[in-house]
């Protein structure tokens, strides 16, 4: 009886990340569990990639967010910050603005994440800019990410934004419909305008929540 080979990498320099992470993970995901998440964190965004240069760093990323929100969902949810998932269509305008400025005006009293049905390529140059002339920086690990079921599963809010009934709904979470217009190509006053409506939105969403 011959033993069975373990699953191959789609790209060998995942090889180090899945090492990382199994020591940062230690006690809670084995080996086989980190190898499968981020193969197929690996999989979704080169599904999407122009370039795949970043596709092993990117895939990191995802795989951690992905691990840390199992980890809660396998620990105490609904306990602990509120944890707040923003979702639009491609997560590259209107939900990475969101969470950036929650995650600026909440300082660290929200978890706060965002992810897209069908993921873009890249953030939109303008988003950068806008949040910048407000004194909100886009975190460098900012980029485009996959919808998946651990996430969604992990929220206490799950808050959409034009991806219309794309959204999994999992009962129990609350859920928020903010129907703000895609900044996709649009002039850069544009923006500016969807920024500020967004801005509106996460004050009154902070006077809703408990603790921030």
């Amino acid at each position: 009886m011959t033993s069975s080979s373990p699953p191959v990498l789609p790209d060998e320099h995942l090889e180090a990340s899945v090492a990382r992470l199994a020591l940062r993970y230690r006690g809670q995901f084995s080996a086989e569990t980190i190898q499968s998440v981020i193969t197929d964190s690996y999989e979704r965004l080169a599904e999407h990639a122009h370039v795949r240069t970043h596709l092993v760093v990117l895939s990191e990323h995802l795989t951690k967010d992905r691990l840390d929100a199992l980890a809660h969902i396998q620990g105490s949810p609904g306990v602990g910050l509120p944890r707040v998932l923003f979702v639009c269509t491609h997560n590259a305008g209107r939900s990475q603005m969101a969470a950036a400025l929650l995650a600026h005006r909440a300082h660290r009293h929200v978890v706060v994440s965002s992810a897209g049905t069908r993921p873009a390529a890249e953030v939109e140059p303008a988003v950068g800019q806008v949040l910048a002339e407000v004194g909100v920086n886009l975190s460098e690990a900012a980029f485009p990410k996959p919808l998946t079921d651990e996430v969604v599963q992990a929220a206490d809010i799950v808050i959409t934004m034009g991806c219309g009934d794309a959204c999994p709904v999992v009962p129990g979470r609350r859920y928020l419909d903010w129907p703000t217009t895609d900044p996709e190509g649009a002039p850069i006053d544009v923006v500016r305008g969807i920024r500020d409506e967004i801005d509106a939105h996460i004050t009154e969403l902070l006077d809703s929540l408990p603790s921030t």
